[in-house]
């Protein structure tokens, strides 16, 4: 009796020492690995792929002027992309001075409104909305010194829909729309300025290049 049990016991300890390293390796295989940097994009953007596939309804189908709706009539692009190292463009009604001040911005393309407050500094309110277009890419418009926001964050929005209205950031500027359009996106909101245009696309020929 003795020798069975102890031939027992053997036994299986033999059989648990095979069998445990194959297991214990592939577990730590799994812990271990470091993300890749397309593993990393894909999580930082699963939060949009959820919504959009949730939501079809708010994926792009066009994009229009963000003012004189949807061509920009009455307005013009006082200072366009790139100049002055300019990386967005300031929409002016062609009236001049504050003239356009409380007039209404409408969001470019259907998306989802991922933050909508009042910065401060030359900033003032800024409304971000998040574009999916009709691949697998995205772009995010940034709408700034806004006299008035008209959404809130976490809101779809259709294209020309009003979401907010021209303002001046307090007083610093004639009133007028500071548009961006960034293909690289959530971003820090930045300066407005810079040498440096990666992630970011002139508003105006993306517009024209996506009209429904």
């Amino acid at each position: 009796m003795i020798k069975e049990w102890v031939w027992s016991i053997g036994f299986w300890a033999v059989l648990f020492a095979c069998q445990s390293p194959t297991t214990s390796n592939s577990i730590d295989d799994g812990d271990t690995t470091e993300p890749t940097a397309v593993q990393v994009r894909l999580d930082s953007l699963s939060k949009w792929e959820r919504y959009f596939l949730k939501h079809p309804d708010y994926l792009c189908d066009g994009f229009d002027f963000p003012v004189g709706k949807p061509d920009a009539k009455g307005y013009y692009n006082a200072q366009p992309f790139q100049v002055n190292n300019h990386l967005g463009d300031d929409w002016n009604a062609v009236t001049g001075g504050n003239s356009d001040l409380g007039d209404p911005i409408y969001v470019i393309a259907n998306g989802y409104v991922v933050f909508a407050e009042d910065i401060g500094g030359g900033w003032g309110k800024v409304v971000r909305v998040m574009h999916k277009l009709n691949d697998t890419s995205y772009v995010e418009s940034i709408y700034a010194h806004c006299d008035s926001i008209l959404i809130q964050s976490k809101e779809g929005v259709k294209r020309g829909q009003k979401i907010a209205t021209i303002g001046n950031a307090g007083g610093i500027y004639y009133a007028h729309l500071h548009l961006e359009i960034r293909d690289s996106v959530e971003m820090e909101i930045g300066g407005g300025y810079s040498s440096y245009y990666d992630g970011f696309l002139d508003p105006t020929v993306f517009i024209k290049e996506h009209r429904p």
